[in-house]
Protein backbone atom coordinates (compact mmCIF):
# COMPACT_ATOMS: atom_id res chain seq x y z
CA UNK A 1 0.00 0.00 0.00
CA UNK A 2 1.41 3.65 -0.80
CA UNK A 3 1.08 6.33 1.35
CA UNK A 4 0.14 10.10 1.35
CA UNK A 5 1.71 12.78 1.56
CA UNK A 6 0.87 16.22 2.83
CA UNK A 7 1.71 19.59 4.35
CA UNK A 8 -0.07 20.31 7.62
CA UNK A 9 0.96 23.10 9.22
CA UNK A 10 4.34 23.48 7.87
CA UNK A 11 5.26 19.17 8.36
CA UNK A 12 5.06 16.58 6.05
CA UNK A 13 2.72 14.18 7.48
CA UNK A 14 2.24 10.31 5.75
CA UNK A 15 -0.88 8.22 5.88
CA UNK A 16 -1.39 4.59 3.89
CA UNK A 17 -4.23 4.76 2.26
CA UNK A 18 -3.66 3.66 -1.07
CA UNK A 19 -2.47 5.22 -4.10
CA UNK A 20 -4.12 8.46 -3.48
CA UNK A 21 -2.00 11.64 -3.77
CA UNK A 22 -2.76 14.70 -1.94
CA UNK A 23 -1.74 17.65 -4.11
CA UNK A 24 -0.66 21.17 -2.79
CA UNK A 25 -2.65 21.44 0.85
CA UNK A 26 -1.42 24.84 2.12
CA UNK A 27 -2.76 27.18 5.11
CA UNK A 28 -5.24 29.65 4.03
CA UNK A 29 -5.53 32.61 6.41
CA UNK A 30 -8.60 31.08 8.57
CA UNK A 31 -8.82 26.96 7.64
CA UNK A 32 -6.58 24.58 5.22
CA UNK A 33 -7.48 24.70 1.79
CA UNK A 34 -7.42 21.68 -0.83
CA UNK A 35 -5.42 24.09 -4.08
CA UNK A 36 -6.31 21.02 -6.22
CA UNK A 37 -9.24 17.94 -5.68
CA UNK A 38 -7.70 14.58 -4.31
CA UNK A 39 -5.75 13.18 -7.23
CA UNK A 40 -6.76 9.66 -8.01
CA UNK A 41 -3.97 7.17 -10.15
CA UNK A 42 -5.50 4.46 -11.49
CA UNK A 43 -8.65 2.87 -12.99
CA UNK A 44 -11.78 3.80 -11.14
CA UNK A 45 -12.94 0.38 -10.52
CA UNK A 46 -9.67 -0.16 -8.91
CA UNK A 47 -10.47 3.16 -6.54
CA UNK A 48 -14.07 1.73 -5.92
CA UNK A 49 -12.97 -1.06 -4.49
CA UNK A 50 -9.90 0.76 -2.30
CA UNK A 51 -12.15 2.78 -0.68
CA UNK A 52 -14.74 0.39 -0.42
CA UNK A 53 -11.91 -1.34 2.29
CA UNK A 54 -11.88 2.43 4.17
CA UNK A 55 -14.24 1.83 6.79
CA UNK A 56 -16.45 5.59 6.83
CA UNK A 57 -15.23 6.69 10.07
CA UNK A 58 -11.31 6.46 9.12
CA UNK A 59 -12.02 8.47 5.89
CA UNK A 60 -13.66 11.03 7.84
CA UNK A 61 -11.17 11.03 10.70
CA UNK A 62 -8.51 11.26 7.66
CA UNK A 63 -10.24 14.14 5.58
CA UNK A 64 -10.83 16.23 9.09
CA UNK A 65 -7.23 15.65 10.01
CA UNK A 66 -5.83 17.33 6.41
CA UNK A 67 -8.42 20.29 7.14
CA UNK A 68 -8.06 20.96 10.65
CA UNK A 69 -6.25 24.03 10.94
CA UNK A 70 -5.95 23.37 14.72
CA UNK A 71 -4.39 20.24 14.52
CA UNK A 72 -1.05 19.71 16.38
CA UNK A 73 -0.92 16.63 17.40
CA UNK A 74 1.17 17.90 20.49
CA UNK A 75 1.13 16.85 23.84
CA UNK A 76 1.81 19.94 26.13
CA UNK A 77 -0.96 21.99 24.51
CA UNK A 78 0.74 25.07 26.59
CA UNK A 79 4.17 25.42 26.50
CA UNK A 80 5.88 28.73 28.03
CA UNK A 81 9.92 28.74 28.09
CA UNK A 82 11.89 32.18 29.45
CA UNK A 83 8.71 34.18 29.34
CA UNK A 84 9.28 37.73 30.69
CA UNK A 85 6.97 41.09 30.35
CA UNK A 86 8.82 44.33 31.21
CA UNK A 87 6.80 48.01 31.69
CA UNK A 88 9.23 50.34 31.61
CA UNK A 89 11.39 50.07 35.01
CA UNK A 90 8.97 47.06 36.20
CA UNK A 91 9.49 43.62 35.74
CA UNK A 92 6.03 41.81 35.62
CA UNK A 93 6.43 38.42 34.39
CA UNK A 94 10.37 37.37 34.70
CA UNK A 95 11.55 34.70 33.17
CA UNK A 96 8.82 31.97 33.53
CA UNK A 97 8.74 28.75 32.30
CA UNK A 98 6.17 25.87 32.33
CA UNK A 99 4.23 22.95 30.55
CA UNK A 100 0.79 22.32 30.73
CA UNK A 101 -0.22 18.54 29.46
CA UNK A 102 -3.21 18.40 27.20
CA UNK A 103 -6.56 17.70 29.56
CA UNK A 104 -4.97 18.61 32.69
CA UNK A 105 -7.01 20.71 34.56
CA UNK A 106 -4.00 23.65 35.77
CA UNK A 107 -3.79 26.04 38.92
CA UNK A 108 -1.92 29.18 38.32
CA UNK A 109 -2.01 30.59 41.64
CA UNK A 110 -0.07 34.01 43.33
CA UNK A 111 -1.00 36.74 45.44
CA UNK A 112 -2.19 40.04 44.38
CA UNK A 113 -0.06 41.50 41.50
CA UNK A 114 2.39 38.27 40.92
CA UNK A 115 2.25 38.44 38.06
CA UNK A 116 -0.72 35.85 36.83
CA UNK A 117 -3.07 38.46 34.65
CA UNK A 118 -0.01 39.55 32.86
CA UNK A 119 1.00 36.01 31.86
CA UNK A 120 -2.91 35.12 31.09
CA UNK A 121 -3.25 37.62 29.10
CA UNK A 122 0.26 36.81 27.33
CA UNK A 123 -1.64 33.68 26.42
CA UNK A 124 -4.47 35.17 25.39
CA UNK A 125 -2.89 37.56 22.34
CA UNK A 126 -3.38 40.53 24.60
CA UNK A 127 -0.11 41.54 25.67
CA UNK A 128 3.03 41.21 23.76
CA UNK A 129 5.88 39.55 25.43
CA UNK A 130 9.40 41.84 26.12
CA UNK A 131 10.94 38.13 25.77
CA UNK A 132 10.80 34.04 25.75
CA UNK A 133 8.39 31.91 23.19
CA UNK A 134 4.92 30.84 23.56
CA UNK A 135 3.07 27.88 22.10
CA UNK A 136 -0.85 27.43 22.07
CA UNK A 137 -1.82 24.13 20.83
CA UNK A 138 1.36 24.46 18.83
CA UNK A 139 0.89 27.79 17.36
CA UNK A 140 2.95 31.07 18.45
CA UNK A 141 0.38 33.42 19.78
CA UNK A 142 2.69 36.30 19.19
CA UNK A 143 2.65 35.82 15.21
CA UNK A 144 -0.03 32.75 14.86
CA UNK A 145 -2.61 34.95 16.36
CA UNK A 146 -5.34 33.72 14.92
CA UNK A 147 -5.04 29.78 15.01
CA UNK A 148 -4.55 30.58 18.94
CA UNK A 149 -7.44 32.27 19.64
CA UNK A 150 -9.20 29.51 17.70
CA UNK A 151 -7.61 27.13 19.80
CA UNK A 152 -9.15 28.56 23.51
CA UNK A 153 -12.30 30.06 25.13
CA UNK A 154 -11.18 32.88 28.03
CA UNK A 155 -13.69 33.52 30.62
CA UNK A 156 -12.28 37.25 32.55
CA UNK A 157 -11.99 38.33 36.09
CA UNK A 158 -14.52 41.41 34.83
CA UNK A 159 -17.70 40.79 33.46
CA UNK A 160 -18.00 40.33 30.00
CA UNK A 161 -21.23 39.60 28.79
CA UNK A 162 -23.39 42.22 26.82
CA UNK A 163 -26.56 43.05 29.39
CA UNK A 164 -28.82 44.34 26.90
CA UNK A 165 -29.02 40.75 24.84
CA UNK A 166 -30.61 37.67 26.41
CA UNK A 167 -28.61 34.89 26.95
CA UNK A 168 -29.42 33.36 23.89
CA UNK A 169 -28.32 36.24 21.83
CA UNK A 170 -25.34 36.43 23.75
CA UNK A 171 -24.38 32.93 22.47
CA UNK A 172 -25.16 33.54 18.96
CA UNK A 173 -23.60 36.64 18.78
CA UNK A 174 -20.12 34.66 20.05
CA UNK A 175 -20.94 31.78 17.56
CA UNK A 176 -20.68 33.74 14.79
CA UNK A 177 -17.38 35.73 16.26
CA UNK A 178 -15.75 32.17 16.19
CA UNK A 179 -17.64 31.05 12.86
CA UNK A 180 -19.39 28.28 14.01
CA UNK A 181 -21.27 26.73 11.35
CA UNK A 182 -24.99 28.09 10.83
CA UNK A 183 -26.18 24.35 10.38
CA UNK A 184 -24.26 23.48 13.84
CA UNK A 185 -24.59 27.26 16.10
CA UNK A 186 -28.61 26.18 17.07
CA UNK A 187 -27.76 23.09 18.47
CA UNK A 188 -24.46 23.71 20.22
CA UNK A 189 -25.87 27.17 22.51
CA UNK A 190 -29.14 24.88 23.27
CA UNK A 191 -26.68 22.39 24.84
CA UNK A 192 -24.14 24.66 26.49
CA UNK A 193 -27.25 26.33 27.86
CA UNK A 194 -28.80 23.33 28.96
CA UNK A 195 -25.60 22.27 30.08
CA UNK A 196 -25.22 25.08 32.87
CA UNK A 197 -29.11 24.95 33.32
CA UNK A 198 -29.92 28.21 31.61
CA UNK A 199 -31.84 26.96 29.01
CA UNK A 200 -35.34 28.02 30.32
CA UNK A 201 -33.92 31.23 30.72
CA UNK A 202 -32.77 31.57 27.45
CA UNK A 203 -35.50 34.57 26.06
CA UNK A 204 -34.04 36.60 29.32
CA UNK A 205 -31.77 39.44 29.37
CA UNK A 206 -28.14 39.02 31.10
CA UNK A 207 -28.75 42.18 32.94
CA UNK A 208 -31.75 40.23 34.84
CA UNK A 209 -29.44 37.25 36.06
CA UNK A 210 -27.87 36.90 39.37
CA UNK A 211 -23.82 37.01 39.31
CA UNK A 212 -23.91 33.18 39.70
CA UNK A 213 -26.11 32.77 36.82
CA UNK A 214 -24.08 35.54 34.50
CA UNK A 215 -20.51 33.37 35.34
CA UNK A 216 -22.70 30.26 34.08
CA UNK A 217 -23.33 31.90 30.84
CA UNK A 218 -19.82 32.87 30.72
CA UNK A 219 -18.73 29.59 31.03
CA UNK A 220 -21.24 28.20 28.63
CA UNK A 221 -19.59 30.84 25.93
CA UNK A 222 -16.43 29.85 26.60
CA UNK A 223 -17.03 26.74 26.03
CA UNK A 224 -19.14 27.13 22.80
CA UNK A 225 -16.58 26.66 19.97
CA UNK A 226 -15.23 23.53 21.73
CA UNK A 227 -11.63 24.97 22.58
CA UNK A 228 -8.89 22.82 22.75
CA UNK A 229 -8.04 24.97 26.50
CA UNK A 230 -10.22 27.20 28.21
CA UNK A 231 -8.29 30.09 30.39
CA UNK A 232 -10.52 31.07 33.74
CA UNK A 233 -9.20 34.32 35.78
CA UNK A 234 -11.03 33.91 38.98
CA UNK A 235 -13.83 32.43 37.73
CA UNK A 236 -15.96 32.01 41.28
CA UNK A 237 -14.97 35.15 42.67
CA UNK A 238 -17.74 36.99 44.65
CA UNK A 239 -20.33 33.71 44.26
CA UNK A 240 -21.50 32.08 47.06
CA UNK A 241 -20.27 27.84 48.13
CA UNK A 242 -23.16 26.60 46.46
CA UNK A 243 -22.80 28.47 42.95
CA UNK A 244 -18.78 27.78 43.21
CA UNK A 245 -19.69 23.76 44.01
CA UNK A 246 -21.92 24.27 40.60
CA UNK A 247 -19.34 25.73 38.47
CA UNK A 248 -16.88 23.32 39.19
CA UNK A 249 -18.96 20.77 38.74
CA UNK A 250 -19.80 21.99 34.82
CA UNK A 251 -16.27 22.45 34.37
CA UNK A 252 -14.48 19.02 35.41
CA UNK A 253 -17.88 17.39 33.55
CA UNK A 254 -16.45 19.15 30.59
CA UNK A 255 -12.91 18.50 30.56
CA UNK A 256 -13.79 14.77 30.84
CA UNK A 257 -16.40 14.49 28.36
CA UNK A 258 -14.37 16.88 25.80
CA UNK A 259 -10.91 16.99 27.07
CA UNK A 260 -10.93 20.38 26.70
CA UNK A 261 -7.47 21.61 28.94
CA UNK A 262 -8.64 24.28 31.89
CA UNK A 263 -6.10 26.53 32.77
CA UNK A 264 -7.06 28.85 35.77
CA UNK A 265 -5.90 31.49 38.36
CA UNK A 266 -8.13 31.52 41.87
CA UNK A 267 -7.52 32.68 45.41
CA UNK A 268 -9.68 29.75 46.78
CA UNK A 269 -6.94 27.92 47.65
CA UNK A 270 -9.33 24.41 48.47
CA UNK A 271 -10.88 25.13 44.85
CA UNK A 272 -7.61 24.58 43.18
CA UNK A 273 -6.46 21.76 45.91
CA UNK A 274 -9.47 19.86 44.79
CA UNK A 275 -10.15 20.63 41.54
CA UNK A 276 -6.63 20.83 40.06
CA UNK A 277 -4.05 18.32 38.59
CA UNK A 278 -1.16 20.16 38.55
CA UNK A 279 -0.06 23.65 40.30
CA UNK A 280 2.51 26.49 39.60
CA UNK A 281 2.31 29.33 42.61
CA UNK A 282 3.96 32.98 41.03
CA UNK A 283 5.33 35.45 43.07
CA UNK A 284 6.98 38.71 42.32
CA UNK A 285 6.57 37.47 38.88
CA UNK A 286 8.90 34.34 39.37
CA UNK A 287 7.60 30.45 39.59
CA UNK A 288 8.43 29.51 43.36
CA UNK A 289 6.56 25.97 43.35
CA UNK A 290 5.68 24.14 40.53
CA UNK A 291 3.67 20.05 40.89
CA UNK A 292 0.75 18.44 42.88
CA UNK A 293 -1.18 19.85 45.49
CA UNK A 294 0.72 16.81 47.42
CA UNK A 295 3.97 17.42 45.99
CA UNK A 296 3.53 21.08 47.42
CA UNK A 297 2.20 19.94 50.74
CA UNK A 298 5.82 17.82 50.99
CA UNK A 299 8.08 20.09 49.91
CA UNK A 300 6.78 22.44 52.40
CA UNK A 301 6.02 20.52 55.19
CA UNK A 302 2.12 21.56 55.39
CA UNK A 303 -1.14 20.11 56.08
CA UNK A 304 -2.95 22.07 53.02
CA UNK A 305 -2.18 24.01 49.98
CA UNK A 306 -3.07 27.45 51.68
CA UNK A 307 -0.62 26.42 54.59
CA UNK A 308 1.96 25.77 51.55
CA UNK A 309 0.99 29.08 49.72
CA UNK A 310 1.67 30.96 52.61
CA UNK A 311 5.24 29.33 53.02
CA UNK A 312 6.36 29.64 49.48
CA UNK A 313 4.60 33.25 49.31
CA UNK A 314 4.83 35.13 52.75
CA UNK A 315 2.51 36.39 54.82
CA UNK A 316 2.28 40.19 53.83
CA UNK A 317 -0.30 42.07 52.83
CA UNK A 318 -0.19 42.33 48.80
CA UNK A 319 -1.86 45.72 47.70
CA UNK A 320 -4.89 44.44 44.94
CA UNK A 321 -4.56 46.05 41.49
CA UNK A 322 -7.83 47.05 40.57
CA UNK A 323 -9.11 45.28 37.39
CA UNK A 324 -10.29 46.81 33.62
CA UNK A 325 -13.43 47.90 34.43
CA UNK A 326 -12.43 49.74 37.74
CA UNK A 327 -9.76 51.26 35.84
CA UNK A 328 -12.05 52.71 33.21
CA UNK A 329 -13.91 54.48 35.98
CA UNK A 330 -11.24 55.69 37.47
CA UNK A 331 -10.10 57.61 34.39
CA UNK A 332 -13.45 58.97 33.85
CA UNK A 333 -13.27 60.04 37.29
CA UNK A 334 -10.12 61.92 36.51
CA UNK A 335 -11.68 63.38 33.46
CA UNK A 336 -14.61 64.73 35.35
CA UNK A 337 -12.47 66.67 37.59
CA UNK A 338 -10.94 68.68 35.02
Amino acid sequence: MESVEHLHNGRSIKIGVGSINVLNICPSSRNLALRNELNYRGRKKYWVRLLSKLTKTYWRSYINLIRQDSYTGVENIIEIKNLTKKYKNFTAVDDVSLDVKEGEIFAFLGPNGAGKTTTIKMLTTLAQPTSGSIKINGFDPTHQKEQARASFGIVFQDPSLDDELTAYENLDMHAMLYKVKKKDRKERIEQMLKFVELWDRKKDLAKHFSGGMKRRLEIARGFLHHPKILFLDEPTIGLDPQTRNHIWEYLKKMNKEEGTTVFLTTHYMEEAEKVSDKIAIIDHGKIVAQGTAQELKLQTKSNTLEEAFLVLTGKELREERPGAIEAIRKRSRMWRRR
